[in-house]
């Protein structure tokens, strides 16, 4: 059975499952925008066939409406969660309201694998900006491809020192950065090197949503956003902006 055809056919969700209210049928589309995840996802070329068809025939697909939680900040996390389409926004809320982002995850993304290393609960919320699909594979299958592909284990490195490099350019964005040079990391962050395509520096994603993944307001985003088109930085468009120059945003000080 080929990926796309047993993407198609993903496990029926227990009708116990506190998720199931949260998500809207899964669709033919949905299927397809996984498989392409898949297929640009240099993790998934790594691996062999037998663990290919491992991957298909466990993995889940939701769909998700903007809001939509996909992981809480102190509870455990049962998959490895891929965005194949939408935007997802990690953060956490402290008691007394107050929150802060830590990263946004464009399609192309996988994340949850620091809970899943260590079958610790997860620091962090996850929720949808906008309506999308997800991939859910199994902590189960993750450790399998964690314990018997070298290759896997050095996509989770490169991963690892990626996101790292982007929590310290977010302590330096809001402790030394002007709103400039904020929205540029972070519109530089959602091309990360180890997602294979850029979309040719495309990207869908409105100043509401920017400014909630940089945690400053949507007038200010406005602001910023123009002096980065004065610099010829990047366009700005309707919901999109095309990046003209990457380097230059994610060394913008």
């Amino acid at each position: 059975m080929t990926i796309y055809k047993a993407l198609h056919n993903p496990p029926a969700m227990d009708a116990m499952d506190p998720r199931k209210s949260l998500f809207p049928p899964s669709r033919p589309a949905d299927a397809q925008a996984v498989a392409v995840l898949l297929q640009d996802s240099p993790w998934m070329r790594a691996l062999d066939v037998a663990e290919r068809k491992r991957v298909a025939a466990a993995l889940e697909i939701r769909g998700v409406r903007p809001g939509t939680p996909l992981t809480r900040r102190g509870a455990s996390l049962p998959h490895w969660i891929g965005v194949a389409d939408g935007l997802v926004k990690l953060n956490a809320c402290a008691d007394g309201g107050r929150a802060t982002s830590f990263a946004g995850m464009p399609a192309g993304n996988w994340f949850g694998e620091d809970a899943l290393l260590q079958d610790k609960p997860c620091r962090y919320d996850a929720t949808a900006l906008r309506e999308g699909v997800i991939a859910l594979l199994p902590r189960a299958v993750f450790v399998e491809l964690l314990e018997g592909n070298l290759a896997f284990n050095r996509f989770l490195l490169a991963q690892f020192d990626e996101k790292l490099g982007q929590f310290f350019a977010m302590l330096e964005q809001q402790r030394l950065l002007p709103p400039e040079g904020r929205v540029a990391r972070g519109i530089a962050a959602l091309f990360p090197p180890t997602a294979d395509t850029c979309n040719a520096g495309r990207l869908e994603i409105s100043q509401e949503e920017i400014g909630y993944l940089v945690g400053i307001s949507r007038q200010r985003v406005n602001q910023a956003l123009k002096a980065l088109e004065r610099r010829g930085l990047i366009q700005v468009g309707y919901g999109k902006l095309q990046v003209r120059d990457l380097e230059a945003l994610r060394g913008f000080c």
